[in-house]
């Protein structure tokens, strides 16, 4: 789906064949999902050459999530931005969140999924004498290419940013049709990673001022914004998630 997924996962999974699962689970999300694919369920229906009836029963199970982002977020998330069937906002975050639960299904307490920054961990990286401390996460500084803005401490929970630091302004305001303004970077942290990334894209499309009180409305996320200006704020309940640099 034109990212890269990496996984840090412990040797068992090597052996077995939840590494290997959960890979399989992400190249069929990408047959089934990719706008890339002329082919896909996406694409098909893009089209309107078949019906949601005739896609993977998964695909009525993303569209009815989607909609509840929709609807709570007062538009600001759709499946369809600049008019073009792609529901990619949902669907990049369910994928690796689903992935890493293979992995926690097979016994894994420690793993890392990561599909192109945003990450589903569970427990901890281990540490020398059987301890354990939370994953780092970095996150990429918009206005500074090559550097972090901030490294978030994270264990058992997802961590997504949308932004333009990877590929430009590409968020669309969908009740302007422009691209979203106000907004360098929106990083979510909270339990799902699949709620996590469609959040912080509807965030980052509502701009700055309605996206601080919007994310602070949000039960068990928090989140870190920088603007284009390079002002920073962030919800109440953020600064747990703040590795000591």
């Amino acid at each position: 789906m034109g990212t890269v997924v990496s996984f840090d996962v412990p040797g068992s999974a090597c052996h077995d064949g939840s590494l290997e699962a959960a890979i399989r689970w992400l190249h069929w999300v990408d047959r089934v999902f990719s706008p890339y694919r002329a082919d896909s369920d996406v694409s098909l229906l893009a089209r309107a050459e078949v019906t949601v009836d005739a896609c993977a029963p998964e695909m009525a199970e993303v569209l009815a999530a989607c909609a509840v982002v929709r609807d709570l977020s007062g538009g600001y998330f759709t499946v369809a931005p600049g008019g073009q069937f792609d529901p990619s906002g949902y669907v990049k975050g369910w994928a690796v969140e689903r992935a890493a639960a293979l992995l926690a299904g097979a016994g894994s307490a420690d793993h890392v999924v990561n599909g192109g920054g945003d990450v589903q961990c569970a427990g901890g990286r281990r540490q020398g004498g059987g301890g354990r401390e939370p994953w780092r996460i970095g996150i990429a500084d918009p206005l500074r290419p090559g550097r972090l803005a901030l490294v978030v401490g994270a264990s058992d929970c997802a961590v997504a940013t949308s932004g333009t630091a990877e590929r430009g302004p590409h968020i669309l305001d969908p009740h302007t049709g422009r691209p979203a303004s106000g907004l360098a970077s929106l990083t979510i942290v909270g339990p799902s990673l699949a709620l996590a990334d469609a959040y912080a894209t509807a965030a980052f499309a509502m701009g700055p001022a309605r996206a601080r009180d919007w994310t602070e409305s949000l039960p068990g996320y928090e989140a870190y914004a920088i603007t284009e200006d390079g002002d920073t704020w962030q919800t109440s309940g953020f600064a747990v998630h703040i590795a000591p640099a």
